[in-house]
């Protein structure tokens, strides 16, 4: 028992010893206490009060994308592997050529995915899976900088490649936003000036210069539109494309200093 009772007090000992060291040094303000140890010479501010106005701005500004992003295709099938990759090389080449014409450069067009796999099914007879065949699929991304032609390439694209087309979606971007985000920063700065101004007024202080700035870009991804779904022929009309705006979003923290 008096084992158990001594072993009890050691904590109590450890609190005691941890409390002997905190303390106001000479000179800390008032309520700041610090941890010292004069063997390692060692102090830790424990305040983590914050000072000054904090405040938060925004800034949005909406743009009209200049890039459209293609996701587009062949998909070819046969009973061998060596037909249906010949079938999806012929119309990958009228595809690649189709985009080119279209002043597509080469640059801008970028491989995605290209796969080879079997295509089976559930055969109840042999009770067992049996091959029924081999698709091919080879899928590329291209870049549209003529934003006026998104619809003519689709379509182009679409005739080119015939019943083994796929186009999965368009997307739209801008391709150099760094002006767009100084504006928005300057909205944002306006935004958060504005904040801290009334919020100094109310507290009936003057508001000083900011202390600390730090800032957060959104640039929204890729704004996706459906082009074709799984398609055969080219329509008799030509696809219309609207890329609509993109907001391009910034958002500061500011500290700003009090006066008084």
């Amino acid at each position: 028992m008096m084992k158990k009772l001594w072993l009890l007090g050691i904590p109590l000992v450890l609190v005691l010893a941890v409390v002997g060291l905190v303390g106001c040094t000479e000179g800390s303000p008032a309520g700041s206490p610090i941890i010292a140890a004069e063997a390692g010479n060692l102090r830790v501010n424990l305040n983590s009060q914050q000072e000054g106005i904090w405040v938060s701005g925004q800034g949005k500004v909406s743009v009209v994308p200049d890039v459209a992003t293609l996701s587009l295709g062949i998909e070819a099938q046969s009973d061998s592997v060596a037909v249906a990759q010949s079938q999806a090389a012929e119309a990958m080449d009228g595809v690649r050529t189709a985009l080119t014409a279209n002043g597509v450069a080469d640059k801008d067009i970028q491989t995605q995915y290209f796969n080879i796999y079997k295509v089976t099914r559930w055969d109840e007879n042999k009770g067992q899976e049996v091959v029924i065949g081999y698709r091919v699929t080879n899928m590329v991304v291209a870049k549209v900088r003529d934003m006026d032609r998104v619809g003519t390439i689709i379509d182009a694209v679409a005739k080119a490649g015939g019943d083994l087309t796929r186009i999965n979606n368009v997307s739209f971007s801008v391709d150099d936003p760094s002006a767009y985000h100084e504006e928005a920063r300057a909205k944002a700065m306006a935004d958060a000036a504005a904040k801290a101004g009334q919020l100094a007024e109310l507290a009936g202080v003057t508001l000083g210069k900011p202390t600390y700035i730090s800032e957060s870009t959104y640039v929204p991804g890729p704004v996706y539109r459906d082009a074709y779904p799984e398609m055969a022929a080219a329509p008799a009309v030509e696809t219309s494309i609207s890329p609509g705006e993109l907001d391009i979003s910034l958002t500061v923290q500011v500290v700003y200093a009090v006066l008084d």
